[in-house]
């Protein structure tokens, strides 16, 4: 396997997540959450509990940026930090209820979007699809 052919497969690949992923969550609209703000929900949905600073480098943001944003989600009570047991300087951030509540609307939304994309795949594509995502996540995204 020519390593370079594959790496170029690789950016091809993760272009493509991104292109997709804007065309799922466009025009997902959530009680006048800015696009940063969905996309620091979305982040806490998938992976929480988070810290600011992780947040901060998944979206490449400087951490009082970070914090503003945040310090908004909080005020519209969609996040809550939870301060560490160990190390009181330390905090978490997951969702509410309510914004658990906001996301789950939005994963509807874009699940809607995403069954379109696949109405036409046979059980085998959606087979191959889960393995592929699988091969993927236990490999590249989340190597242990």
């Amino acid at each position: 396997m020519d390593k370079k052919q594959l790496f170029n497969q690789f950016v091809a690949f993760t272009t493509a997540v991104h292109q997709v992923t804007h065309e799922l969550t466009q025009n997902v609209k959530i009680d006048n959450i800015t696009p940063v703000q969905y996309k620091i929900l979305e982040y806490i949905k998938v992976s929480q509990p988070v810290t600011p600073t992780e947040i901060s480098d998944c979206h490449h943001m400087s951490l009082p940026n970070t914090s503003r944003e945040l310090r908004k989600l909080q005020e519209r009570k969609f996040i809550k930090k939870i301060s560490d047991t160990e190390d009181r300087r330390k905090h978490y951030v997951c969702l509410t209820d309510d914004g658990e509540k906001i996301m789950g609307e939005a994963f509807a939304c874009i699940e809607e979007r995403f069954q379109q994309l696949i109405q036409h795949a046979s059980n085998e594509d959606l087979e191959d699809i889960h393995h592929a995502l699988s091969v993927l996540d236990e490999k590249v995204f989340n190597p242990k």
